[in-house]
């Protein structure tokens, strides 16, 4: 299990990334435009700059839902590869089933 204040500094910067998403998305648009001027394009760096790290999408980590844990996360589930094992045998993941017997 991964530490409680880990956890809950993803879920900060979660709430960060989703409430400056479409400010960045905006500024994103105007920065990389090249019909613009040199002189907008720089303004939107800069503003884009101004805002708090922990709000672009890239600094987020995936974690288990379970457990917390960062490391072998499978997407499609959301979860850790440990707990995607535990669940699986134990049957309580729909639809799955070993390959083998």
């Amino acid at each position: 299990m991964a530490k409680k204040s880990m956890i809950e500094r993803e879920k900060r910067r979660q709430k960060l990334v989703d409430a400056n998403a479409e400010v960045r998305a905006e500024l994103r648009k105007i920065s990389v435009d090249v019909n613009r001027t040199a002189e907008e394009r720089f303004a939107a760096r800069q503003e884009m700059a101004k805002l708090p790290r922990n709000s672009a999408a890239i600094r987020l980590r995936n974690r288990c839902a379970v457990t917390g844990r960062p490391r072998g996360y499978m997407r499609f589930f959301g979860l850790s590869r440990i707990t995607f094992r535990e669940l699986a045998l134990k049957g309580e993941l729909p639809g799955i089933r070993k390959g083998s017997l």
